[in-house]
C-alpha cells in the first residue's frame, strides 16, 4: 500500500486516495452553501487501516475552510459530525 495523499477532484465532487491500482473515495454534493457527504468507499483489501477516516477528516477540513454548512447522509461521515 502507498502512503498516498488525499486528492480533491472537484469536477467529480469527491476526495480520493489512490492505493496500488485501487481507489478509496469520499463523494459529496454541493447545493448552494450546503455540502452533503453521501458516500464513502474503501476497497475490501484496504479496510481497517484508517483510510476512510483520513478521507473524511480531509474532506471536512476542506468544507469548513470553504465555509460550507456540512451535512452527511453517509453513516460513516455522520460519526464525525456528532
Amino acid at each position: 500500500m502507498t502512503t498516498a495523499e488525499v486528492q480533491h477532484q472537484p469536477q467529480q465532487q469527491r476526495f480520493v486516495l489512490h492505493l496500488d491500482g485501487a481507489e478509496a473515495v469520499l463523494d459529496y454534493v454541493i447545493t448552494g452553501k450546503v455540502i452533503n457527504f453521501h458516500h464513502t468507499f474503501v476497497p475490501v483489501e484496504f479496510r481497517g487501516k484508517g483510510l476512510a477516516e483520513k478521507l473524511v477528516r480531509h474532506g471536512l477540513a476542506w468544507a469548513k475552510a470553504q465555509q460550507y454548512q456540512i451535512t452527511a447522509s453517509c453513516w460513516y461521515v455522520q460519526k464525525f459530525l456528532r
